[in-house]
């Protein structure tokens, strides 16, 4: 809950990642309140009523998981639909002139995407999405100290400073859209 918050509110890519972390750690816990809060909550270095609140925070993320019917697989809804907020903006950075950095970013890491979406067949995702889906499988390899190829390694940092810009953009729109 701390870290998700602080990520939230400074890296939009980083916190959607943390998150679909969490979700799979909730499915790896099997749901059980006992097992999270063994393995996740008492690992927290926060007084009892910070752990009670990082412990309602995680019940509360099981409910929701529950009610999407994601226990298997899948986001929930709120990370899908600021996936599509992220999708959508990438398409209105491209049609501005004045964006030429990002767009720029864009063209260095479409090829990666092409070569993801190809190796992917079949799926439905989005150019962010595909992004998004590479980076965190390649996290999850090197978490389990998986050994992996150097053109895999520069691809992911090519993405990873892609995501960056679009994060950047995107906190960037947001604090606008909240003045207005």
């Amino acid at each position: 809950m701390i870290i998700a918050l602080k990520k939230r509110k400074e890296n939009i890519a980083e916190y959607l990642l943390y998150m679909w972390q969490v979700e799979d750690l909730i499915r790896a816990a099997r749901f059980d309140a006992e097992t999270i809060n063994r393995e996740i909550v008492a690992r927290y270095d926060q007084p009892a009523d910070v752990k009670k609140a990082i412990a309602s925070w995680y019940a509360g993320l099981c409910t929701q998981m529950h009610s999407e019917g994601i226990e298997e697989k899948g986001h929930l809804k709120a990370h899908l639909d600021l996936m599509a907020q992220l999708s959508k903006l990438h398409r209105d950075l491209l049609r501005r002139p004045d964006e030429q950095v990002y767009i720029a970013a864009y063209y260095k890491t479409l090829p990666l995407i092409v070569q993801l979406r190809a190796k992917s067949a079949g799926s439905n995702d989005d150019e962010i999405a595909t992004c998004f889906t590479a980076l965190y499988g390649y996290l999850n390899l090197r978490m389990q100290g998986r050994e992996i190829s150097q053109p895999t390694v520069d691809a992911m940092k090519q993405i990873s400073l892609f995501l960056a810009c679009l994060a950047e953009k995107f906190k960037a729109w947001e604090t606008e859209n909240l003045k207005a």
